[in-house]
């Protein structure tokens, strides 16, 4: 039932949990598969439905699990290594961490941006203390984004690169902030980029997925019409392969790098077992994959990611580029005005 019950389209939180935790439903389905034949009981009606139930989970555990491995083809193609100052030119290096409010390790994570370089670091969870702690960094970082707030929601952005038509928006929420801004590249290619931070389902978040939803789909619908290289990263408070994650993606039209590489899973950092991809990196058909690492941590309840793209002036080789389905730009319209009500 934990396996299969996340298939209602109900958004209550005490649903929607069930999104996350496939991997660890997985290896709990084989672990009492495994104890079932060792028992060996009968299989005799009706409790040949254990065994029986069991299996079916297993293989639909699997098949969520399986584009987030190494035997499913990649998504996102790998960049060619071209000359040196040429991959540079067309590189963005972007570093996005949770930071945790109640971390105060802010010394570790200016090593860590120090050591990595990246050209955009996107802070979320970021409160007054933090911005301060994070002063440093507009050294080297002379472009910001600042919106820091005590509600957890708060969120920083510095840039090595120029930037041009920045906004800090609400979309859905009053109190949930998100960024919209452009860079351009030192090839002088300017990219669209989102950063964002939804609030989860959850019991002392928000009851319901339904605003999380829509602040997703209505940053996905903003990419479906952009011609420019595209790029969305934060912490999105769902896991990849859940059907909102799987929607946008179709609305979008942005391609995941995890597919065929790996989950690189980002949360919860101390407790390995209870542990997902929430923190994500989405980008166009214009990007091509150079690296993508999950960061050692700094005492943050989330792992850092680290993503370098190439942006191509000619996108090719592309394995698969999601694209609508069905009814799924309708379904996107309708979650959009639930959320508005």
């Amino acid at each position: 039932m934990a396996s299969f019950v996340h298939l209602l389209r109900i958004d209550y939180w005490w649903i929607r949990i069930w999104d996350f935790p496939h991997l660890q439903l997985g290896v709990l389905t084989l672990i009492c598969l495994a104890g079932w034949i060792a028992l060996g009981v009968p299989l005799s009606w009706p409790m040949a439905l254990v065994p029986a139930g069991l299996l079916a989970a297993a293989v639909y555990q699997s098949w969520l699990i399986f584009p987030y491995t190494a035997a499913h083809p990649r998504q996102m193609q790998s960049a060619k290594h071209p000359r040196l100052s040429s991959r540079d030119a067309h590189q963005f290096r972007l570093l996005t961490a949770n930071v945790y409010m109640e971390n105060t390790r802010t010394g570790e994570l200016l090593a860590l941006v120090d050591e990595s370089g990246p050209d955009v670091v996107l802070l979320l969870e970021a409160n007054a203390y933090w911005y301060e702690g994070m002063k440093p960094l507009e050294v080297n970082y002379p472009y910001q984004i600042a919106h820091p707030l005590e509600n957890t929601y708060g969120i920083l952005m510095y840039s090595r690169l120029p930037m041009r038509e920045e906004q800090v928006r609400f979309l859905i929420e009053d109190n949930i902030p998100s960024i919209s801004v452009q860079f351009r590249l030192p090839s002088g290619q300017w990219i669209q980029f989102y950063g964002v931070h939804p609030t989860p389902p959850s019991p002392t978040e928000n009851y319901r997925s339904t605003e999380r939803d829509a602040e997703l789909l209505v940053v996905g619908k903003e990419c479906r019409l952009q011609t420019r290289p595209t790029v969305v990263a934060g912490d999105l408070n769902d896991v990849a392969w859940s059907h909102t994650t799987r929607l946008f993606q179709r609305v979008s039209g942005l391609l995941d790098p995890r597919i065929g590489r790996g989950l690189f899973s980002t949360f919860h950092a101390k407790y390995p077992f209870l542990r997902w991809p929430l923190d994500h990196v989405f980008a166009s058909t214009h990007f091509q994959l150079q690296t993508l690492k999950r960061m050692p941590g700094f005492g943050s309840d989330h792992f850092p990611i680290m993503v370098t793209l190439v942006c191509e002036e000619r996108p090719q080789g592309i394995v698969e580029k999601p694209h609508p389905e069905h009814d799924d730009l309708k379904e996107a319209s309708e979650i959009i005005e639930k959320a508005g009500q």
